[in-house]
């Protein structure tokens, strides 16, 4: 299927059921012939890229990514997504050895917040919800202990005159716990946990919370998290639409 999207899915399951919704959903189409071509390459077997960076162990996956890629290149993909925050630690690794391009699910997230820059992260308004200027620019990272270690996220919205916010260890085990043993055991959100969650980041004077995991993305869309949490997974289903060359439907 000549110029379609190639989507590297699996990782997990349902957060690319839910990419795949995502964009769909987003796409201005009036019928199915306006949509995306896709193709979804489904590898639930991937090693866990959270274990796979703690261990310091990262060809495995390294190797397996690229080879995804290269199924998707041979396809006659016109670019790679993957729906997957961690997976792009090593993604962007292997990004000088593709031959089409990647739309990175980090950059394309902090490129957004940096856009916003203007009133939202405006010093004055910032000294009068937060305290301070720089509480203002406070950006909460919520992600696997993996994407992390990695720095991904904090190197990326420094770059841009952000700050990142990593959790203390308390509200990773929060993060942790709703990743592990609610989304990916197939298991409803643990409320008690998520407002906990909630409360420790508002707390510590963030203005956003990446939701830095497409795990939590499925807990944004099942529990209705208000736009203090920003879905990198939206963001990158709006960035795939555009490259595409379509137009993201108007909310």
């Amino acid at each position: 299927m000549e110029g379609a999207l190639g989507v590297l899915g699996g990782m997990g399951p349902l957060a690319s059921q839910l990419f795949y919704e995502m964009v769909t959903e987003m796409t201005d189409a009036a019928c199915d012939q306006e949509h995306i071509d896709m193709m979804i390459l489904s590898h639930a077997t991937m090693p866990d890229r959270t274990e796979a960076i703690l261990s310091g162990d990262t060809k495995a996956v390294c190797d397996l990514l690229l080879e995804d890629c290269r199924m998707l290149e041979q396809a006659g993909c016109k670019a790679i997504v993957a729906a997957c925050n961690t997976a792009h630690y090593f993604l962007h690794q292997i990004e000088p050895d593709l031959r089409i391009p990647l739309i990175s699910m980090v950059r394309a997230t902090a490129e957004a917040i940096a856009a916003e820059a203007g009133d939202m992260f405006d010093p004055a308004s910032a000294d009068a919800v937060c305290g301070s200027a720089d509480a203002g620019r406070r950006i909460a990272i919520l992600s696997t202990d993996g994407t992390i270690q990695t720095g991904l996220y904090q190197e990326a919205l420094a770059a841009r005159g952000l700050e990142p916010w990593v959790p203390d260890d308390r509200t990773r085990a929060l993060v942790t716990h709703l990743i592990y043993d609610c989304v990916k055991a197939n298991a409803p959100a643990d409320r008690q946990a998520l407002a906990r969650l909630d409360e420790a980041v508002r707390a510590a004077g963030c203005r956003r919370a990446l939701l830095a995991c497409t795990e939590l993305s499925v807990i944004a869309r099942d529990n209705g998290l208000d736009d203090f949490y920003v879905d990198p997974m939206q963001v990158l289903a709006g960035q795939a639409i555009l490259f595409m060359g379509k137009q993201v439907r108007r909310k």
